[in-house]
C-alpha cells in the first residue's frame, strides 16, 4: 500500500517504495528483445534533444533503442551514436513501416522534433498504435491551437511531460500546481508530469505523486530530453506509465545530486547506473 503524505486522497511524496518492486531488472533468461524496443523519433537540424534521450533510454534498461531521423541527419545521428541504432526516414511510408513492427514497445516524440505538421501526424500516429507513448516539448506545442485533437486522440497508455510554458499552451493555468496537474491529466486521458523543482506526476483517476529531489543543478539544457528518455525506457521495460513516470523523475533527481555542481545533460545518462545500482542493493 502506497503510504499517503495527508496533502490530499491519493496524493504521496516520491520515494523508491512506491514503485522500486515493479523497476525492471534483467533476468538471466532475458535477451535484448525481451527486455523491450524503445523508438525516438529524431529532429534536423535539432538533433542533440533526441541524442540524448536516447541515451538515457538506453540507461534505463531498454533492451534496444531506435532513433528514426531525416536521411538527411542520418550522418550527424550515426557518427554520435554507436549501440544507438539510427534508422533513416527517406520515403513518405517509412515512418508508418516502423510502426508497424510490434517489437517497438515504447514511442517517442517531441525534442527536437520541430513544430511541423510532421511532427503532429507522427505523433497522432503513434498514439494511434495503443502502444506507451511519451510526447514532450514540440510535440506538446504543435497541438496548442487544438488541444482537444490530441487528447482525443489518447486511447492507450501515454505520459505527457510540459514544462509550465508548454503546459500552458493546452490546459488552465487556474489553481496550484497539483490541482492543475490534476485537472490536465483527468482531461486529457493522459499521465501528466508537470516539471519543475517540485514535478508532480497526476494520472486521469485523481492519483499523483510529488517528486521533490530535483538540485537546481538540472536548470540546463537538455536535462528535460534526458527525462523524458529514463521514463521512455522504463515504459519500454513495460513498467506501469504512473510509477514509470514517478521513477524516472526520481532516478533523474538522484543522478543530478550525484553529480553536483557543473552539471550538464550528457552527464545525467552515464550517472544512472550508480543510482540503479544502489537500489537493487
Amino acid at each position: 500500500m502506497i503510504p499517503s503524505t495527508g496533502l490530499l486522497i491519493d496524493t504521496w511524496q516520491n520515494a523508491p517504495s512506491l514503485w522500486q518492486e515493479q523497476l525492471p531488472r534483467p533476468h538471466h533468461s532475458d535477451n535484448k528483445f525481451s527486455r523491450g524496443h524503445a523508438l525516438i523519433v529524431g529532429g534536423y537540424p535539432t538533433t542533440g534533444a533526441a541524442r540524448l534521450c536516447a541515451r538515457a533510454a538506453a540507461r534505463a534498461g531498454a533492451g534496444l533503442t531506435t532513433v528514426a531521423v531525416p536521411q538527411v541527419a542520418w550522418p550527424v545521428y550515426a557518427a554520435a551514436l554507436t549501440s544507438i541504432m539510427v534508422q533513416p526516414l527517406d520515403r513518405p511510408d517509412d515512418f508508418a513501416a516502423l510502426l508497424d513492427d510490434s517489437r517497438y514497445s515504447g514511442l517517442l516524440i517531441g525534442p527536437g522534433a520541430g513544430v511541423t505538421r510532421t511532427t503532429r501526424e507522427r505523433a497522432l500516429a503513434m498514439l494511434a498504435t495503443g502502444r506507451p507513448v511519451v510526447l514532450d516539448a514540440d510535440a506538446l506545442t504543435v497541438f496548442a491551437a487544438e488541444p482537444a485533437a490530441l487528447f482525443g486522440a489518447i486511447h492507450g497508455p501515454c505520459i505527457l511531460t510540459p514544462h509550465e510554458g508548454e503546459f500552458a499552451r493546452l490546459f488552465t493555468t487556474d489553481g496550484d500546481k497539483l490541482a492543475r496537474a490534476r485537472k490536465a491529466a483527468r482531461s486529457s486521458g493522459a499521465i501528466l508530469v508537470l516539471k519543475g523543482s517540485d514535478t508532480v506526476i497526476a494520472a486521469p483517476d485523481g492519483r499523483a505523486i510529488i517528486n521533490s529531489n530535483a538540485p537546481p543543478t538540472l536548470a540546463t539544457a537538455g536535462a528535460g530530453d534526458v527525462l523524458g528518455g529514463i521514463i521512455l525506457g522504463l515504459l519500454a521495460q513495460r513498467m506501469d506509465p504512473f510509477l514509470a513516470a514517478a521513477a524516472g523523475a526520481w532516478l533523474h533527481g538522484a543522478a543530478a545530486a550525484e553529480f553536483g555542481p557543473g552539471l550538464i545533460a550528457e552527464d545525467l545518462p552515464d550517472l544512472l547506473p550508480g543510482v540503479l545500482r544502489r537500489l537493487a542493493s
